[in-house]
């Protein structure tokens, strides 16, 4: 039977992050990952000889200094301090993303205006704990109606009244209107929000120069193999691997399919209640150069199910960029099954997206698709008791321990995933699992709030 210090299910950041500290400190190192690359959602891949991503991201300045210089050290000057330059589509038109006071003023309604003013004079409490309560009482109605109601239903498919209030707790940093008034008139002075930082190669280059240190430093990467069994410290994913601990950073009501002995029914059940809402990302390669000269244009509105409209080679400066053709990726939020995933020709609903929402149009020179059922959690009002008992009983699986975006059913950046992954190799000790640090840790990754 193989032997391994560490096994690692999953191969995105989180995982490829931890894999890199752990075989650093000289353990014996696994990761398993069913895909044929690395990096999960944070991947990169080619369109028409142009660097993608699985949508829209960035790698934040909110990243805490040891990561940003880890990674700095990796990537050096391939990871580039870009300026943030996107456009948001409110009440029918664009304005800069950031925000900025004076085109504000020059650009939306002045009802939208003069009832977003009101209502920041105007004290109010929640009437109930869920997404809409929680921003109505915060932002105020006008700002609620026009930009976050609409974008709730498209990303998560549920109105802000099903919605526990949690998932603006977690998503929404500017809660207030004097919150986006101090970011709008400059914010704070580390550039949050209006600078980024991107690999020169996509953001993808990020989980690959994890997994190249990860491989350098002695750990092992096994693409395309699946983990299919977990029992008493030994994984089955193909062969039988007795691991000393177990990192799992799949989605957890996955985890608990896995684990044997599995879970009490009622856990299992409350696992078949947690949701993902999936996406349907679909790439057209537009001829004659760049498309537009932003990176990113939010839809919040309810005129095309499409949330966002990005244009990678807009995040970076790359040589390696064709200048006669490039790639614009729409960001499409559904449900597994249902008639956006099955969809096959998707050049009428993307050429629909652009005439409403008054953008150029793509000089198609064909379409990619890749679809992805496991993108956002949706926190659906209830969820919390179910997480909650599907948590505990993962807490308490011996010799394993679940972190990551999907092995918390968090909404968090890389930074937030690689933190935990730091967190989590540090709690493995020559005396074995510290469970209060790890306490410690699970009780900052609550804190988290996802920087957009």
């Amino acid at each position: 039977m193989n032997e391994a210090d560490l096994v690692i299910l999953g191969a995105g950041p989180a995982g490829l992050a931890a894999a890199w500290r752990a075989a650093e400190r000289g353990l014996s190192v696994i990761v398993l990952e069913r895909a044929g690359h690395v990096g999960g959602l944070s991947a990169g891949f080619e369109v028409a000889g142009v660097r993608v991503d699985h949508g829209s991201h960035r790698l934040h300045p909110a990243t805490p200094p040891r990561l940003l210089a880890a990674l700095r050290g990796l990537l050096g000057a391939d990871l580039q301090l870009r300026p943030r330059n996107g456009r948001l589509r409110v009440a029918g038109r664009f304005v800069g993303f950031p925000l900025r006071a004076g085109e504000l003023a020059r650009r939306l309604p002045y009802r939208l205006l003069a009832g977003v003013a009101r209502d920041a004079l105007t004290p109010r409490r929640a009437a109930a704990d869920t997404y809409a309560g929680v921003l109505r009482a915060g932002l105020g109605p006008a700002l609620y109606g026009a930009l976050y109601e609409p974008y709730a239903v498209k990303l998560w498919g549920l109105p802000g009244e099903e919605i526990d209030g949690d998932q603006a707790r977690r998503r929404v940093t500017a809660d207030s209107p004097w919150k986006i008034a101090r970011r709008v008139l400059g914010g704070p002075g580390n550039g949050q929000g209006r600078v980024f930082h991107y690999p020169r190669r996509g953001f993808g280059q990020i989980a690959e120069a994890l997994a190249d240190a990860a491989v350098a430093a002695g750990a092992e990467i096994r693409l395309g193999t699946a983990c299919t069994r977990v029992a008493g410290g030994v994984v089955h994913a193909g062969e039988q691997i007795r691991a000393g601990h177990v990192f799992s950073t799949i989605p957890m009501p996955m985890l608990a399919r896995l684990v044997e002995p599995g879970p009490p029914p009622g856990v299992l059940e409350s696992a078949g209640r947690l949701e993902f809402r999936a996406m349907v990302l679909v790439y057209a390669v537009h001829e004659g150069g760049r498309w537009s000269p932003y990176d990113a244009h939010y839809l919040p509105g309810a005129g095309t199910p499409v949330t966002r409209v990005s244009e990678p080679a807009n995040y970076r400066v790359s040589a390696a960029d064709p200048v006669d053709r490039s790639v614009v990726c729409f960001e499409i939020p559904c449900q597994v099954g249902d008639a956006i995933w099955i969809c096959d020709d998707f050049s009428g609903l993307i050429g629909e997206c652009l005439e409403r929402s008054g953008l150029p149009p793509v000089n198609l020179a064909g379409i990619e698709v890749r679809r992805l059922p496991h993108v956002y959690p949706v926190y659906r009002t209830g969820y919390a008791a179910h997480l909650a008992g599907l948590d505990a009983w993962a807490g308490g699986v011996e010799g394993v321990t679940t972190f990551g975006r999907l092995g918390l059913f968090a909404h968090d950046n890389t930074h937030h995933a690689m933190a935990m992954a730091y967190d989590a190799v540090a709690a493995l000790t020559g005396r074995g699992w510290d469970a209060a640090a790890w306490a410690a840790a699970r009780a900052r990754f609550a804190r988290h709030v996802v920087e957009d």
